[in-house]
């Protein structure tokens, strides 16, 4: 007995016949565009008020509110809203250290943190350490050892070595420190360890030891 004679359909048809299939089923289920709500950007929502919050730091000694995006670095709440532009924007991302400053007896990258996290916080910039007319000890001793050139980096740096002083005073150890139960020598592989986060482009390292070195009350 003969069999039916069954249609034969190319596989460009049938794949052509199958995507039109599926974007009818598609076009079925989906919602109108109209109906769904346009996602509000981050700027439309800041602008509207959505992602702000209210801070309270305490910067230099002195209490100051803020009113901030709650995106909003420690930095650029340091230098944009309260106007301490000697903190120094380098990098943007934590790598060269020129926005060093002290938060609650700590060194902190103030560009990788954002300003909420520090409510209530005891906040120390170059600014807080001393001024041209009476100077920090760290600040002078800069001067006389020349420990800058372009000056860019010198806030972070010297913010950074008030710190060190403070860390090996405590007892903290670092990578290089032999013996971590011991207290650390202020030498100058401790000091070249301890400050290698922050970095200086016109190459003013030796003097900048030898201005920590004098400050610290110590040879290295």
């Amino acid at each position: 007995m003969d069999s039916p004679t069954t249609p034969m359909i190319s596989r460009r048809d049938a794949l052509i016949v199958g995507a039109a299939t599926a974007a009818a089923v598609s076009a079925s289920n989906a919602t109108p565009a109209s109906a769904q709500p346009a996602p509000a950007s981050p700027a439309a929502a800041s602008a509207a008020g959505g992602f702000r919050t209210k801070l309270s730091l305490n910067v230099n000694g002195t209490a100051r509110a803020l009113d901030v995006d709650t995106r909003t670095t420690l930095l650029d709440a340091l230098r944009e809203h309260l106007q301490l532009t000697g903190t120094k924007k380098g990098c943007d991302h934590g790598q060269c250290g020129a926005c060093t400053v002290i938060v609650d007896g700590r060194r902190i990258n103030s560009c990788l943190t954002l300003a909420v996290m520090h409510e209530g916080a005891q906040v120390t910039t170059i600014e807080g350490l001393g001024t041209p007319q009476n100077m920090h000890p760290m600040q002078a001793a800069f001067v006389r050892h020349d420990g800058y050139q372009c000056g860019y980096c010198t806030p972070g740096q010297i913010c950074s070595a008030v710190a060190v002083i403070d860390e090996v005073r405590r007892g903290i150890p670092s990578h290089v420190s032999a013996d971590l139960t011991a207290r650390p020598i202020l030498s100058a592989e401790e000091l070249r360890e301890r400050m290698s986060g922050n970095i200086c482009r016109c190459g003013a390292y030796s003097n900048i030891v030898e201005a920590i070195t004098e400050v610290a009350g110590s040879k290295a």
